[in-house]
């Protein structure tokens, strides 16, 4: 095929499907800009504690813990469905129902406080995502009161409405997640995109003490923070909870507070002691070379004892 035949084949191949368009609509729709920024200052102004928060945006675990809790209501509420077409199993599946009712409330709780550190485009998606699954409780526990009574049909019914919701609403998770990166280590590339062994940055008395600047090691930002005389960190500039620029953040008690969303990482070795942010901070080795900062990625050994260092302009 030749390079004309490839580009009338792009120039005809299909744009996105009806699915992808309205989900990208519903991305730069702000017809409900002002109920989510209502709900958001609700969500931040709950009393839930900087630790309560930490717990629910999953920082003990390295992930959103999110994710983790809807696998519980989703994976019984399917199962239901699959008890409701065998004879017999009336009060099984009505458990499950109890069960998924049971671990909904956690997991929307641990949703919302994840969803008001996103940013915009991602708070619109997230409020149809909680509206459906809400809609989808709200169905399950009718099904749960009707089967309660005897009324099985009804309870049936009730729940293949809410399996709908809660699929839908599970779709646009998914959209969040895959093509928003919401709840993604922004900073997983860094090592993938660093060479390895030293690099330099210049001199060190062009640093200022105590405060951020920002400099790159292989097209990639990083910040750079002389602590003192004789003492620099060096960690990746975009943070690992949505790429906020740490550069341009607070430097206090040995950490840099992220400016976008107040993720909190320390210096010396990039571990978030902080959430919304789940995952640390790439970090790097430094030494002072005749007066010259070099860096190297911590956790990537150089190719070769002899490797010279790559000076950056």
């Amino acid at each position: 095929m030749d390079t004309t035949e490839r580009d009338e084949t792009c120039a005809k191949s299909r744009g996105p499907g009806r699915v992808a368009s309205l989900l990208d609509g519903l991305e730069r729709w702000g017809g409900a800009d002002r109920l989510a920024d209502a709900v958001q200052k609700v969500v931040r102004a709950a009393p839930l504690g900087r630790r309560g928060r930490d717990l629910l945006h999953g920082l003990p675990i390295g992930h959103p813990l999110h994710p983790v809790l809807v696998q519980v209501p989703v994976g019984a509420w399917m199962s239901t469905a699959v008890l409701d077409l065998l004879p017999g199993q009336e009060r099984a599946a009505r458990r499950l129902v109890g069960v998924g009712l049971a671990v909904a409330g956690p997991a929307a709780v641990a949703g919302w406080v994840d969803w008001a550190d996103l940013q915009r485009q991602q708070r619109r998606v997230g409020l149809l995502h909680a509206a459906l699954n809400n809609a989808a409780v709200w169905l399950y526990a009718g099904s749960y009161a009707a089967r309660r009574s005897g009324r099985q049909g009804l309870g049936r019914g009730l729940a293949v409405a809410g399996l709908t919701a809660v699929s839908v609403g599970g779709a646009l998770g998914g959209h969040l997640a895959y093509r928003q990166a919401a709840g993604a280590n922004h900073a997983e590339q860094v090592p993938h995109l660093v060479r390895p062994g030293w690099h330099g940055l210049g001199g060190v008395s062009d640093l200022p003490i105590g405060q951020a600047v920002r400099r790159k090691v292989d097209d990639v930002p990083v910040m750079v923070v002389r602590v003192d005389e004789d003492t620099v960190r060096v960690l990746a500039d975009q943070c690992s909870h949505l790429a906020g620029p740490l550069s341009q953040g607070e430097i206090s008690d040995g950490c840099v507070r992220c400016p976008w969303h107040g993720s909190v990482f320390r210096l010396e070795d990039g571990w978030n002691v902080r959430g919304p942010a789940t995952a640390p901070q790439p970090a790097f080795d430094t030494r002072v070379v005749d007066g010259r900062l070099e860096v190297r990625l911590r956790g990537i050994a150089p190719a070769s004892q002899e490797e010279e260092p790559a000076r950056a302009g």
